[in-house]
């Protein structure tokens, strides 16, 4: 797409939903579907390309429903224009900016029927077979609509490509947890794939590490509730107790792990209890990574810290910052920084509370970027 000069702003488009030329042709499409007519809410990704889609539904009166980025303070904004909102008023609550400034969350406990759902891809096949950025955000907030009983299987899935991203993808590449398309318009073509493949049924547990639960409040208060349900909320990285095993036998005992397993990478938790930090931590550091190339990448990225405290080989680094808000601006920043082959992560550090220090004295809470302690 960037070869043939089809890519469109924000470029390059690389690493993310590629915006193209004619995306809001292609958009356009969606109302030649009944199931766009008749729908009342829909829930369209943040993804450029999709401002046409979002655009759309808030002329025709429908309820629009935003997820959050990387899903950081909750699953869903609800995109509510001013009384009397003018066409120009529609088209700036349909951008990015729009979502921030016009939005009001919703809640777990929100009774949220969602009629149709509007993703970005990447590749997308005719028979419905579809490749996002690779964060698998997309894939996770359904899974959450459904074990929110905000989607069934009837709901109809919609993505939004030029038709250069339409190709042939080999079946090997989809899991289970993969979301399917059921439509796919582009600026030529409206494809109804008749795809059969299930849907996600819900949250699967075992494809999800501790370090993305830190990063999402949200998907911890799921886990709780279907923890409470007697569902299996195991996580990918977390020990598995042996059948019979006593509910007070230590951890270390009871876990299944295999006697060459390496250890387990320490993640960047999210924020804690005792409100905001001022320290970011930067986590999943390749072993060859230097402090010079994370120090200036900060720098390139506008993120620069007031003190880094280095720690190599555990793969992470924390960074200082006078203010959290400052902190929390470096965490947009550098959301998806690359140093080499590796993605690294970043989230705000948990502080230490008082009663977690020797003899519980109350003094300056530290960063603590310890792993969370897994609910076994």
């Amino acid at each position: 797409m960037e070869s043939r000069n089809l890519a469109d702003f924000p470029r390059p488009v690389h690493h993310r939903i590629p915006n193209f030329k004619g995306s809001y042709l292609a958009c356009q499409n969606i109302r030649d579907l009944e199931v766009f007519a008749r729908t009342r809410e829909v829930k369209v990704d943040p993804d450029k390309p999709l401002e046409g889609i979002r655009l759309l539904a808030l002329q025709s009166k429908k309820t629009l429903l935003v997820p959050t980025p990387r899903l950081r303070t909750g699953l869903f904004n609800k995109i509510t224009p001013p009384p009397g909102a003018t066409k120009d008023v529609l088209r700036k609550c349909a951008t990015s900016q729009g979502v921030r400034n016009y939005s009001t969350p919703v809640g777990l406990d929100s009774r949220v029927l969602v009629d149709l759902v509007v993703v970005g891809s990447v590749a997308v096949s005719e028979k419905g077979w579809r490749i996002g950025k690779g964060e698998g955000y997309a894939d996770l907030e359904y899974a959450m609509m459904v074990s929110m009983g905000a989607v069934g299987p009837e709901t109809p899935v919609v993505t939004i490509v030029h038709d250069c991203q339409v190709i042939d993808i080999p079946e090997a590449l989809l899991e289970d947890h993969d979301l399917t398309v059921d439509y796919i318009l582009t600026p030529t073509r409206v494809i109804a794939t008749g795809c059969e493949r299930p849907k996600p049924t819900g949250i699967l547990w075992s494809k999800i590490s501790r370090e993305v639960m830190g990063k999402i409040p949200v998907l911890q208060s799921l886990r709780h509730r279907e923890k409470q349900a007697g569902k299996d909320v195991t996580l990918r990285d977390e020990p598995r107790r042996l059948l019979g095993a006593s509910s007070q036998q230590p951890a270390h005992l009871s876990a299944v792990r295999g006697p060459r397993d390496p250890p387990l990478p320490e993640p960047c938790p999210a924020q804690g209890e005792d409100g905001p930090t001022g320290t970011v931590c930067v986590g999943n550091l390749p072993r060859d990574a230097r402090v010079s190339e994370l120090k200036r990448a900060l720098r390139e990225l506008g993120a620069a810290p007031q003190r880094l405290t280095w720690q190599g080989p555990r793969g992470r680094a924390l960074l200082h910052y006078q203010a959290p808000a400052s902190a929390q601006q470096a965490v947009s920043r550098l959301q998806g920084l690359r140093l080499g082959a590796a993605t690294v992560t970043v989230a705000l550090a948990r502080r230490q509370r008082a009663s977690d220090l020797p003899g519980g004295r109350v003094q300056e809470p530290q960063p603590d970027c310890r792993p969370a302690v897994a609910d076994l």
